[in-house]
């Protein structure tokens, strides 16, 4: 019998081969995608750089042409957007000197001093954000949760008119909000919900459900119907089938929808304008007209800003696997 010895690891083998079937073209168009990738990318990012250096300049090297790269980081603009000030009078100059002197000031009135301010109190900047944190949160899961309910109706049940229905629903979509701004502000004058966080919340989950709705759809037509069938054989009910079976499968859908929702309702500005104007009023209305003694605060408009965007970048990258996976469900098929 003749006897065969083994002549190596195969693994190496293959992979050498796989490497040598890369020709140097393929490699070269390859490098050449990456680096128009990484332009692109840098591109894109050009304003965001930008918005992040005004916010820590000061207001002499924002003014000064040409635009300053190098200078001197301050935190003036952070006063500006989180304090409401005033100008020191002569009689109150010399008690303010004594107290920078005597390292009574904290790192704020300290700033505000060096411009010949005092500070009166805090800013509505906090309260308008905590509110976009509110109403866009809340409406986010109240259009995901329901549309997550309309569109597995849609998946799964013969529903009479249902072609009619979906396109009643995405019709809405297609309406310019700035279309129905006056009437639905003459509507909420009359039902008491103007300048209310209940009549933004339920306006934006309006918006925000027909999105939801389709996108989640054709999320659960891509779930086999023979998973829920056996639940249903092996005793659940549809109920227990929906939580058990189709709900952790459609988590990817579930995140891309609500990242998508989120960002229309953190960023919408139209309604937020003129359906607000105390109690209810949002971050981005309030950030576009930000004053300050002498104009426009740019420092002050470039923290408020970056402090406006870095809730959603977060969120963004706590689900950013579950939104890579989301938005590619369903391309590649078996």
């Amino acid at each position: 019998m003749a006897s065969f010895e083994e002549t190596g690891p195969r693994r190496p083998v293959i992979e050498s081969i796989r490497v040598d079937r890369i020709s140097p073209g393929a490699r070269t168009w390859r490098t050449i995608r990456a680096l128009l990738s990484l332009a692109l990318a840098l591109i894109i990012l050009i304003p965001i750089f930008v918005m992040l250096i005004t916010a820590f300049k000061s207001r002499v090297d924002i003014t000064t042409p040409p635009p300053k790269l190098i200078f001197t980081p301050t935190l003036e603009g952070f006063v500006f957007l989180l304090t409401d000030r005033a100008i020191v009078t002569a009689g109150r100059l010399a008690e303010f000197q004594e107290r920078a002197a005597a390292g009574e000031m904290n790192l704020f009135e300290r700033i505000a001093f060096e411009g010949g301010l005092e500070i009166t109190g805090p800013s509505d900047y906090v309260f308008r954000l905590r509110n976009s944190l509110i109403i866009a949160g809340t409406s986010t899961i109240a259009s995901v949760v329901l549309g997550l309910l309309s569109a597995y109706a849609f998946s799964r049940f013969n529903v009479p008119g249902k072609g009619d229905l979906l396109f009643f629903i995405l019709s809405t979509r297609m309406l310019p909000a700035v279309v129905v701004t006056i009437p639905i502000f003459l509507m909420y004058r009359q039902l008491r919900l103007h300048d209310t966080h209940i009549g933004m919340i339920f306006l934006y989950t309006v918006f925000n459900l027909s999105f939801s709705v389709w996108l989640l759809k054709g999320f659960i037509d891509e779930i086999p119907r023979e998973y829920e069938e056996a639940a249903l054989v092996d005793g659940y009910t549809r109920l227990q089938a929906f939580f058990k079976i189709v709900l952790p499968q459609a988590v990817t859908g579930i995140a891309a929808t609500t990242v998508f929702c989120l960002i229309f309702a953190w960023n919408e500005y139209a309604f937020a304008l003129m359906l607000t104007s105390q109690r209810a009023r949002t971050a981005p209305p309030s950030i576009a007209t930000m004053l300050g003694s002498g104009g426009l605060e740019w420092s002050a408009i470039a923290a408020g800003s970056l402090g406006f965007l870095i809730p959603v970048v977060i969120i963004t990258f706590a689900l950013r696997k579950y939104l890579l996976r989301g938005v590619t469900f369903g391309a590649i098929r078996q």
